[in-house]
């Protein structure tokens, strides 16, 4: 029997579990608008999945009431979309950090973007190996200097909101932790689109690489007369990296692959198969 909850709060979503998380880790603040934004949805728990990867981020689903997947490092969005496919009557939300969703997993993105599943996911970005203990991440900044790269990152810096936007995702913003309230309605947008919601989470990390202050000062709110459904103003907006925009960025309608599957199976229903054998008789 589904779980109806009056009047939810976020406080009604959070488990027993008390997060392991470092003091001020900006995970927090997005475990905070998580359960802010499923609240204000007023979803059922029972009929909830978070599915992670690995990484500090990852241990998300422990935090939280709802169904939850801690899967193997990278794979959260195969998890996520299989298992939207086969429950398409379920919210599903993949959460995990800029490693496991731009370095092992990266190559999902590129699926899950062609598929347009209807899925959410919320990747917390610190440009840094939290759980590994300080090593560089797919969007450390080129030079950064840490025990991986004793002489300075020799790479050139991932952006994932351009990279999103590139693959055509239905759905693209980016919240910051320290803003809790507006990241909240961010994922409650991404929840409600019909598609492939992709939510960059600015999540710094204070043991390993300490970019509140930086970010605090740098954080600019996307531009009150931007049209999400320009995708080229929005990729304009990905490129600028010395004041990351946050809030949404693009946002398109379209067919999702669940939808169409699941009207395969009712086509499938009327399928005579007597009658297609005896085309070949």
């Amino acid at each position: 029997m589904t779980q109806t909850i009056i009047n939810p709060t976020p406080k009604d979503y959070k488990s027993t579990v008390k997060p392991t998380w470092c003091p001020g880790c900006g995970d927090f603040g997005v475990l905070n608008a998580t359960l802010r934004g499923i609240s204000g949805m007023k979803l059922a728990p029972d009929q909830t999945v978070v599915v992670s990867g690995i990484g500090c981020s990852s241990r998300f689903p422990h935090f939280m009431k709802t169904f939850g997947f801690h899967s193997v490092h990278g794979r959260a969005l195969p998890v996520a979309q299989g298992l939207k496919m086969a429950r398409p009557d379920l919210t599903v939300v993949a959460v995990g950090g800029d490693g496991d969703f731009f370095s092992i997993g990266a190559g999902h993105l590129v699926h899950a973007a062609l598929r347009n599943i209807d899925i959410t996911v919320v990747v917390m970005d610190n440009e840094i190996y939290g759980l590994t203990k300080g090593q560089t991440s797919p969007t450390s900044p080129h030079g950064h200097v840490t025990k991986s790269t004793p002489y300075g990152l020799m790479a050139s810096q991932f952006n994932p909101l351009l990279t999103a936007l590139s693959l055509n995702v239905s759905f693209v913003a980016r919240g910051y932790s320290a803003k809790p309230k507006e990241l909240a309605a961010l994922i409650e947008q991404g929840i409600q689109h019909k598609g492939f919601s992709f939510i960059h989470a600015l999540s710094p990390c204070p043991t390993f690489y300490h970019t509140f202050d930086a970010w605090d000062a740098a954080v600019t709110p996307v531009p009150e007369d931007h049209d999400p459904s320009d995708r080229a103003k929005a990729m304009a907006l990905a490129m600028e990296t010395e004041k990351p925009f946050i809030g949404l960025l693009y946002r398109e309608e379209r067919p999702t692959m669940d939808q169409a599957a699941q009207q395969l199976v009712e086509k499938a229903k009327e399928f005579d198969v007597e009658q297609y054998i005896q085309r070949f008789a």
